[in-house]
């Protein structure tokens, strides 16, 4: 068996060193974990006692993104738990086999930890909840009710058909934005192999006329001279930003200013409105259909949702049931967030108790509409870009060809 050189720390936050036998890094962690200790680092000591290899430590953010869980994978490993728990098979017993089929090593850490949590006596619902970074709130409220009602199964079938649906959602409207996309990134290809390889030539042929030169003309001659003599600086600045993008993208201030440019474009606005009510629907409808206590479905619900607009009237809502009201009139107050339809939908669902199945209804028709537009979106965008394709094309060529009409006049 390795053995393993590692470095852990304790309850308290004090860091420890030491050596220890285990199969691989996960079984080590999972050995430690069992001891009251969380593994920071760790590397396989060969028999003479050296280290095998030296790993390269990679920021933390670059790391989560490298080791995400996805979401199909999770809706699959839910659909199956489901499948085995209500075959009868022991909990236990069932996530070690979900673990041995996962292929994503992260995600088979992690149903590693929640099977040792479980077998020391913890439910799945307190298992998973230390894995927040894989299993969002709202899984965990759902594990938490099925538990609770002894309808484990139909609760993972449920989050399974949640995540499913949200998946569908998101990848509608990520597909929208690929033709654009690419549209942009070609054109900015384009534009870069101008600046660098045409745009030096004629520069010489302006200089040897000594030709006096339009403001936009200049204005494109200093952009080439930067990426010509500056281009690697521009480059690593660029990934620098990148980088520091991702760092900070959920820094309050950047992540609000995000957010209302997000639901002010013209575009946009709309998609993400439908698409905000539609996952905000389908969350409250699924909680409050599992048993969950409104202000708790309010309260996860506004944790799932991801503009800042969003979860300020979620917590809007929250704050008028405690108060005796009902959670409606909040929807109904923010028509510039909230369709009007979702808010008087929920009302009659709360005079009837039908809220659970009015916001199924509201989900439903705002998925299909988020679908139709996502759809069509392309017939609006294209049109667009053609004109700012132009609009870039002309420019170029009128700033280029300009210089070139007074040389021949001067002849």
């Amino acid at each position: 068996m390795p053995r393993f050189s590692y470095k852990a720390r304790d309850k308290s936050g004090e860091d420890v060193v030491g050596m220890k036998d285990a199969n691989d890094r996960y079984d080590l962690a999972r050995q430690l974990r069992a001891g009251g200790y969380l593994l920071i680092s760790a590397d396989e000591v060969t028999a003479t006692g050296e280290k095998k290899k030296i790993r390269f430590k990679i920021p933390a953010f670059l790391t989560n993104i490298f080791r995400h869980v996805a979401l199909t994978e999770k809706i699959i490993f839910s659909k199956n738990l489901g499948v085995m728990i209500s075959a009868g098979m022991p909990l236990t017993r069932a996530l070690d086999a979900l673990s041995r089929e996962s292929r994503n090593k992260r995600f088979k850490e992690v149903i590693g930890n929640v099977v040792d949590d479980i077998r020391q006596g913890k439910t799945l619902t307190e298992s998973l909840g230390a894995h927040i970074d894989v299993f969002p709130p709202f899984y965990i409220a759902m594990v938490e009710a099925g538990e609770k009602s002894g309808k484990l199964k139909e609760s993972l079938s449920t989050v399974a058909s949640q995540m499913q649906a949200d998946h569908d959602l998101l990848r509608k409207v990520r597909g929208a934005a690929v033709y654009p996309a690419i549209v942009l990134v070609a054109m900015i290809g384009i534009g870069i192999f101008m600046m660098i390889y045409v745009v030096p030539t004629l520069t010489n042929v302006f200089k040897e006329l000594k030709v006096d030169l339009p403001p936009t003309t200049q204005l494109i001659i200093w952009i080439s001279d930067v990426l010509l003599n500056y281009g690697i600086f521009v480059f690593v600045g660029l990934v620098v930003f990148i980088a520091l993008f991702l760092k900070y993208r959920t820094w309050g201030p950047l992540k609000n200013a995000i957010d209302n440019l997000i639901v002010r474009m013209p575009i946009v606005g709309p998609i993400a409105k439908k698409f905000n009510a539609a996952r905000t629907s389908r969350t409250l409808s699924s909680l409050i259909s599992a048993g969950v206590q409104i202000l708790d479905a309010l309260d996860i619900t506004s944790r799932v949702v991801q503009n800042h607009l969003y979860v300020g009237v979620l917590k809007e809502a929250r704050a008028a049931v405690q108060k005796g009201e009902a959670m409606s009139k909040s929807f109904l107050k923010h028509e510039d967030l909230y369709p009007s339809l979702m808010g008087e939908m929920l009302a009659v669902g709360e005079e009837t108790g039908e809220s659970s199945n009015m916001l199924r209804e509201v989900a439903l028709f705002y998925e299909g509409q988020v679908s139709d537009t996502t759809r069509d979106l392309s017939t609006v965008i294209e049109p667009l870009l053609m004109v700012v394709i132009g609009a870039g094309v002309g420019f170029f060529a009128v700033s280029m060809i300009q210089p070139m009409y007074s040389i021949s006049s001067n002849i």
